[in-house]
């Protein structure tokens, strides 16, 4: 198949990972992928790093119609058979481009458990012929909250690449973020947005240092808040507790030497940093939001709390510190139900049988 992935996002979160491990996944079996992105995108270098070809659009607007008429014309000439969107604006630009060029598969992925409005101003949704999203709980918001057709989405979740499931323990390597030998960490790994529930990690700190007092917490990632949460942790008096490493390249690493990993959103859809440390072996504590019921099972492979309880937060921290134990019965749970049913390659193999079949549909309708 010739693949073409749209991604306007200038960020390297979860969402731009999924991408990358997708498109390279399908290179690795032989077809031919590229993308298109924006000039300053942290995707391009990554994508390109990882052999695919890609291709600049301005993509400044929805209705950009400069990129419109250079990305249809693009697919006309390479003669693609997917297009795969995924932020909005490429949405946009991609869906109309796609229509324009005859393309045969139009695919939308869902990375946010966030509403779409069907109607005519929004035409652009009744366009893919299949959505994507990340999670059960987000297709049946698609379908149930917002009307989309039931046949027309998909849940195919993200899939963690090898080497999460490879991770050697190394406590030592903590002492390269700052944090002393015997520290105890827990680790909030995820782009620094508002979505992501950041200040509710940062309000459950005074709690368990006071319980432990040699905890300390990591923020793994950079954003547009970083600022502002920096601030929050002066406000809080919570400095020589808390550290920003900022952006991170080796995830493994830090999960290698962390002893509890939290997620705080306040709205997911399948988080790839939380089945990460799963992976790893890391035991985990999470709002209970979007997708994440689906892989944290209460009482079995992690603890949930409600979104923005910090409280409830601090307890599950101190929960799992203290009961050994269990935690490690959790963690084991949690990496057998990743490594069964979210592996990178049950992500790829489900993605390229839903090209496939999409293709051999449409052949079929113009026989």
């Amino acid at each position: 198949m010739r693949i073409l992935h749209t991604e306007w996002s200038d960020g390297l979160g979860g969402q731009e990972k999924r991408v990358l491990a997708e498109a390279a996944g399908l290179s690795e079996r032989g077809h031919y992928v590229a993308l298109v992105c924006r000039e300053h995108a942290s995707i391009k270098d990554e994508a390109v790093r990882a052999g695919l070809d890609v291709h600049i659009m301005p993509m400044r607007k929805l209705y950009d119609v400069d990129s419109i008429a250079r990305l249809t014309k693009f697919l006309k000439d390479n003669r693609f058979d997917v297009v795969n969107t995924h932020s909005g604006v490429d949405s946009w630009i991609g869906g109309i481009s796609a229509r324009f060029a005859s393309v045969p598969v139009l695919a939308r992925t869902r990375h946010l458990n966030l509403p779409l409005k069907r109607n005519l101003l929004n035409f652009i949704h009744y366009l893919p012929d299949v959505y994507i999203t990340c999670g059960d709980n987000m297709k049946d918001h698609l379908v149930k909250g917002c009307g989309f057709p039931a046949h027309k989405v998909v849940s195919i979740p993200t899939g963690v690449s090898p080497e999460f499931f490879n991770v050697k323990k190394n406590p030592e390597a903590r002492t390269r973020y700052g944090f002393d030998a015997d520290s105890i960490v827990i680790t909030n790994v995820g782009i620094l947005r508002s979505i992501k529930g950041h200040e509710v990690t940062l309000k459950a700190v005074k709690a368990v240092v006071s319980a432990y007092p040699r905890a300390r917490f990591l923020l793994v990632g950079d954003g547009p808040r970083k600022d502002i949460l920096e601030r929050l942790v002066q406000d809080l008096g919570i400095s020589k507790h808390v550290i920003f490493t900022g952006f991170v390249k080796d995830i493994p690493e830090i999960y290698s030497f962390s002893d509890i990993s939290v997620l705080s959103s306040w709205s997911e859809g399948l988080p790839q940093s939380l089945m990460q440390a799963m992976a790893a072996g890391v035991p985990v504590v999470a709002t209970k939001v979007g997708g994440v019921p689906e892989v944290v099972i209460h009482e079995k492979t992690g603890l949930l709390i409600e979104s923005g309880d910090h409280e409830g937060l601090a307890k599950g921290i101190i929960r799992l510190l203290g009961h050994p134990d269990m935690s490690a019965q959790f963690a084991e749970h949690a990496r057998r139900l990743v490594m069964e049913g979210h592996s990178a390659g049950h992500m790829v193999d489900k993605i390229e049988g839903l090209y496939n079949k999409l293709l051999a549909t449409k052949t079929q309708r113009h026989k």
